[in-house]
């Protein structure tokens, strides 16, 4: 079974910055594109970010392009969001997904997520 379980997250100040990290397993994960997705209170699922199984490719919401990182350790099996600048508006539960954009967001797996507030 696919498991992916979430770390990193917290309570942080505006503009302050966190790292996040998904531990992957049950499937060969060097031969997924793996996304971060978000969950803001009372909203819908958003996509932030997706790189490719080889992190050839790297994808993002303009909302966090130029602040948020995606990254991946194919020997760990691990990915990482690296969230700097962060906003009020950032405050969300966050998920990483075995999802690529243009699929089905609300059923791709995806792990318990971690909490992230960012407030003063």
């Amino acid at each position: 079974d696919v498991q992916l379980v979430e770390s990193g997250g917290g309570l942080v100040q505006p503009g302050g910055s966190l790292r996040l990290s998904c531990a992957a397993s049950g499937f060969t994960f060097n031969d997924e594109g793996m996304s971060w997705i978000r969950q803001a209170p009372g909203k819908g699922l958003e996509w932030l970010a997706s790189i490719s199984s080889l992190a050839y490719t790297f994808e993002y919401a303009d909302s966090v392009k130029g602040r948020f990182t995606i990254s991946r350790d194919n020997a760990k099996n691990q990915l990482y969001l690296q969230l700097n600048r962060l906003t009020t508006d950032d405050t969300a539960m966050y998920y990483c997904a075995m999802y690529w954009p243009g699929r089905d967001l609300n059923r791709a797996p995806r792990g318990q997520g971690t909490q992230v507030t960012v407030s003063s």
